[in-house]
């Protein structure tokens, strides 16, 4: 049946009056300046709004006007946002926007949509939310949470945001046009979470056609505390030092992990500055490749571990820095970077000898305890886990030989934990830069989180991250009890 959006939009708007409201409508209530509204939205993008908001305070104490934030330097700006979300990147953008101001506007901030996509830095989400919101314009703002509820409801049945944009502009009433980003944003960060939707609490739930949902599962919905239970969180960054400038920070303090395990960091951590190893909250332990700009993994803890231990004490695959094993009390996190087996499967015997490497020390650690294996293990294992398995038997990643391997791990007694809460299609970690194949959703499920199968009561949720970008991986996680 079609969506009754007149209907229901009503009853979510008056749901979410006791949500948090998103920054960029906070900004808009205490200050009616079309500066500080574009200035605010600019630097809410991929950031927490409170991040953003505490980043918005600084700047409009030291620039509230527009001459004024001509008058600070690119590294003044870095100072004061930082950590919004590629914060040097936006520095840039704010130093050039009065320039850009004063000579095609007048020194001030224009009204329309084509107008304002010509700033420096500003895309169509933050055109149209200063349309809205600034100047109380019909404009409609589609962000993630926009494009992705609407696609649930079956609204639209669009692949990007821009796509649902254009849908929108054809057939939601205009009357919603401007208030649409402001209830879908607070409903998806209150209920209609992108991971594990609260569909049980959901006021609208008996008209939800909950298209490609997994709802939070009946456990979760329980009120048995879990205070105990760690929350860890793995992540192929395909260089760490891309990722710092590109909105770590905010992805630490958004996910906020007891434990993040890093693959694939190309760095040794004296090429990077103290400020850029340091991680408040948490001990940095590193076990880079003695290759530089190569492999290497890395692990930030809350927890302080019993002990480290690094690599699998075979020379041919510690030099490249794959495995990182942390020993806490009841369990072992093993964070591993498994090798590519490289086009024409050309390294397929070194990763047979890793891969049979590793599960012999899974093995003898399980004697002892809990054993947790995450990382980019650089393998699809069945079909479902990649969008075009035809094409790819014979390629590096889902090769015969491969893809047996996880089939002797898991007759071992070893547990896929994403598979244990969610058996659905479409479900990547990794997108190819080439092609708009995250846009697409044309990837593969090559990140995991492995237990030990007498382990497995332990495993509280297992996700995918897919609305996390940064690498051409999204970070994976656990709730471990």
């Amino acid at each position: 049946m079609t969506f009754p959006i007149d209907q229901l939009l009503p009853i979510l708007e008056d749901e979410v009056r006791t949500y948090q409201v998103p920054v960029v409508d906070l900004i808009a209530a205490q200050s009616q300046d079309p500066f500080k509204v574009l200035v605010a939205t600019m630097l809410s993008a991929r950031t927490k709004d409170e991040v953003t908001a505490a980043a918005s305070r600084r700047l409009f104490a030291r620039a509230g006007t527009i001459r004024e934030l001509g008058q600070l330097s690119v590294a003044d700006l870095e100072t004061i946002i930082y950590p919004v979300g590629f914060f040097r990147n936006k520095a840039r953008f704010l130093k050039a926007l009065p320039a850009v101001l004063e000579e095609q506007f007048g020194g001030v901030v224009p009204a329309d949509l084509d107008s304002l996509l010509k700033l420096p830095g500003v895309g169509r989400k933050t055109a149209n939310l200063v349309v809205a919101v600034a100047f109380h314009s019909p404009a409609i703002c589609v962000d993630t949470h926009v494009h992705r509820i609407m696609n649930i409801w079956g609204y639209v049945q669009t692949g990007t945001p821009l796509q649902t944009e254009m849908a929108l502009r054809k057939q939601l009433p205009i009357q919603y046009w401007t208030r649409i980003n402001s209830i879908l944003v607070a409903f998806g960060q209150g209920t209609c979470k992108p991971q594990r939707p609260h569909c049980d609490r959901c006021v609208i739930v008996a008209w939800c056609p909950q298209i490609g949902v997994t709802p939070r599962n009946k456990r979760e919905m329980t009120t048995t505390p879990m205070d105990s239970a760690k929350k860890l969180v793995s992540w192929n960054v395909n260089g760490l030092r891309a990722v710092l400038k590109n909105g770590f920070v905010e992805v630490l303090q958004g996910l906020n992990p007891d434990i993040l395990a890093l693959q694939e960091i190309k760095v040794q951590p004296d090429q990077l500055s103290d400020a850029l190893r340091t991680f408040p909250g948490y001990q940095a332990y590193w076990n880079p490749a003695k290759k530089k700009g190569y492999a290497g993994t890395a692990v930030l803890s809350k927890l302080v571990p019993l002990r480290v231990i690094y690599g699998l004490d075979c020379p041919e695959f510690d030099e490249e820095g794959r495995v990182l094993t942390l020993e806490y009390p009841d369990y072992y996190l093993i964070n591993s970077y498994s090798p590519n087996a490289q086009p024409e499967l050309q390294r397929l015997a070194y990763k047979q000898d890793f891969n049979r490497s590793l599960l012999g020390f899974l093995d003898r650690l399980r004697q002892e305890k809990t054993v947790v294996l995450c990382g980019d293990l650089n393998v699809a294992h069945k079909e479902i886990d990649l969008a075009n398995p035809k094409a790819n038997v014979k390629n590096p990643g889902f090769s015969v030989q491969e893809r047996a391997w996880m089939d002797e791990l898991i007759a071992a007694g070893y547990l896929d934990t994403f598979r244990k809460f969610n058996q659905s299609p479409d479900q990547y970690t990794w997108w190819s830069y080439r092609f708009n194949a995250r846009a697409k959703n044309i990837g593969w499920r090559i990140d995991y989180f492995i237990v030990d199968g007498a382990s497995s009561d332990r495993v509280l949720d297992a996700s995918i991250h897919r609305e996390i970008i940064g690498s051409d991986h999204c970070p994976v996680s656990l709730l471990l009890q």
